[in-house]
């Protein structure tokens, strides 16, 4: 039997035992991704857990994804691994900025830290944590990085003064290079002298 058949065999267990909780599952690039109800996910990972078909023991990772045009903006992405098995499964779920997600840290303990880093990045907010605070950025900082509409730039920059002896944030402030930049390349056909060229001899020009 095929690999893909395996999946769609225990996509089809999942869906026969806890049905209600999936929105719909698939297979593709030989792994198995299930679309679930967000407020059922504790109750979905803790089955897949310890359904001795699934046996998904092992957590690999929480994570977001934005999609800003939607109303439910957010994608909240949980990984898992079958060691019995040598399985791996994706489950998703769909949130919006005000909707709170269950934390899945009684049913697997490592994803205390995934789910803060998910909460530093996008901001999305998960009920029960034991601990939800920022864990990458700063304990002060404004926003969360991975969300589409935040600025490549982000809105302060950190450097030491030496006049103050200390750390200190300021506004980001763009040099003009940065504003008039015209992502041309010398490949792309530009057509001024590009820096440091000024001298090259025209006959050795590649």
């Amino acid at each position: 039997m095929s690999s893909d058949a395996v999946l769609k065999n225990l996509g089809e267990h999942i869906i026969g035992k806890i049905g209600d909780d999936i929105i719909d599952y698939k297979v593709a690039y030989n792994e198995l991704t299930l679309n679930a109800r967000g407020d059922k996910i504790v109750r979905i990972l803790g089955f897949l857990r310890d359904d001795t078909s699934c046996s998904f023991v092992q957590l690999m990772d929480v994570c977001g994804v934005d999609y800003p045009e939607r109303a439910e903006r957010f994608d909240v992405v949980y990984h898992l691994l079958s060691l019995k098995h040598n399985h791996r499964i994706r489950v998703k779920i769909k949130t919006d900025e005000e909707t709170t997600v269950p934390s899945v840290v009684d049913v697997y303990p490592s994803a205390n830290w995934y789910e803060r880093e998910t909460w530093d990045m996008y901001g999305i907010m998960f009920d029960g944590h034991p601990d939800l605070r920022r864990l990458l950025s700063d304990y002060g900082f404004q926003g969360h990085p991975l969300r589409k509409d935040f600025p490549l730039t982000g809105y302060v920059e950190v450097r030491y003064s030496e006049e103050e002896k200390r750390v200190i944030y300021e506004p980001v402030k763009l040099a003009q290079e940065f504003r008039t930049f015209d992502f041309m390349s010398p490949w792309e056909g530009a057509k001024y002298i590009i820096p440091e060229d000024e001298n090259i001899d025209e006959g050795n020009k590649g």
